[in-house]
């Protein structure tokens, strides 16, 4: 697995294409990023999966409302 990689997301407010990096070494991580062009912030998370060997990476407004 590796445990530092660049992955393309789309901000969730404006649509906007950006690069990050995500250091899955340290497990699972819940944190914000602000958007380089609208500058609103990106929830993050990411999740580290032993078992199939993978990380799962989401990306949201944190703004939505789940009932």
């Amino acid at each position: 697995m590796r445990d530092y990689f660049e992955q393309n997301i789309l901000c969730p407010h404006c649509g906007h294409h950006t690069r990050i990096a995500v250091d899955a070494s340290e497990g699972d991580q819940d944190y914000y990023e602000d958007c380089m062009a609208c500058c609103n912030a990106m929830h993050i998370v990411v999740k580290r999966n032993e078992q199939s060997d993978s990380v799962e990476l989401s990306v949201d407004a944190d703004d939505e409302q789940y009932f």
